[in-house]
């Protein structure tokens, strides 16, 4: 069975023409709910959300904006399916595939996504894995264009840092995302904490294409030069022991963004932005530990920095909102 054209698995699964529609549909879709003249354009179909890691926004943006477009969703979650445990991934996709017009999938390993896909026969789409998170960049360019001076009329012209551990997801997405457009996408992390060489070849590839600037650097001050976004992730990613964070403090306490490091960037109108949840006081459990054991307070970015007039971190949350509604109308509307 070959997959579905609707289906969403990592950033390559479009091209740089129908990544900007999709985010300028986004766009017209949220105007729409702000006037309060959306049309509902999904109505009688049925969304499987399965979700083997914990989630907030994606979960919250996949469900209303279903319910927004007048679909139905049912969710799965990590103790409620038989999926990959009693029943493979195979099995699973046919079953939900005759009885659910679209399916999101949130969780561990790509092949998994991939596999729903390939025997779904309905559109798939990855709300988040180890390796890529495709619909986060979605709301990330839509978010950048809402806050660049050029807008959407020439993304070209954005420049943007990532910096912390560039292993994991959203890292590697956002460079293969920047090459794909044709952006300068930096990103600033120690050496061994750099994106594997094979994502940093397929974004080269992609930059011979699209005319992106890349950089992959262990230089902060370097990555965040002239840079109009600085984007940071949580140090330690869900799945990961937390026993990583001792090693992980040392390594990336160059790499926290700070007031003085947003000021370096020489641009005055550089923008913070993150995925969330991010670690950026003491008001939360893992916060109050971090501060406990290792005197730090907040981790990847300081609190002075995350509740600044330069942060648009909840426009870029609600953006999820808005993109991923973009995603299932563009598969499911008729």
């Amino acid at each position: 069975m070959s997959r579905h054209p609707g289906s969403l698995l990592a950033e390559t699964d479009l091209d740089c023409k129908q990544f900007l529609q999709l985010v300028l549909l986004a766009s017209e879709l949220k105007a729409a709910k702000k006037s309060h003249d959306e049309r509902q354009q999904l109505s009688g179909k049925n969304i499987a959300l399965i979700f083997e890691k914990s989630s907030t926004r994606t979960m919250c943006a996949f469900e209303v904006a279903a319910f927004d477009q007048g679909a139905q969703v049912t969710y799965l979650g990590p103790s409620g399916s038989h999926i990959g445990r009693d029943e493979s991934i195979a099995d699973t996709a046919r079953v939900l595939g005759r009885m659910f017009d679209g399916i999101e999938f949130r969780g561990f390993a790509q092949q998994t996504v991939e596999e729903l896909a390939d025997n779904a026969g309905v559109p798939v789409w990855n709300g988040l894995t180890d390796q890529w998170h495709p619909t986060q960049m979605l709301a990330d360019i839509l978010t950048m264009t809402e806050h660049h001076p050029s807008g959407a009329h020439r993304v070209t012209d954005i420049t943007y840092c990532f910096l912390g551990d560039g292993r994991n997801n959203v890292a590697r997405s956002l460079l293969v995302t920047g090459a794909l457009l044709g952006l300068d996408v930096r990103i600033a992390a120690p050496a061994q904490l750099q994106p594997p060489a094979d994502v940093v070849a397929l974004a080269s590839e992609l930059a011979t294409v699209s005319g992106a600037r890349i950089l992959v650097t262990d230089d902060p001050y370097t990555g965040v030069h002239g840079a109009d976004f600085v984007y940071t992730d949580v140090w330690v990613s869900m799945g990961e022991s937390d026993d990583q964070w001792a090693e992980r403090i040392p390594q990336l306490l160059p790499y926290r963004v700070t007031a003085d490091l947003m000021t370096s960037s020489g641009n005055p109108g550089t923008c913070f932005m993150h995925c969330l949840p991010s670690i950026h006081n003491r008001s939360t459990e893992v916060g109050r530990r971090l501060y406990d054991q290792f005197g730090i307070d907040g981790a990847e970015v300081t609190d002075e920095v995350f509740e600044s007039v330069t942060s648009i971190v909840f426009d870029q949350a609600e953006n999820r909102l808005h993109t991923i509604k973009a995603v299932l109308v563009s598969a499911l509307a008729d």
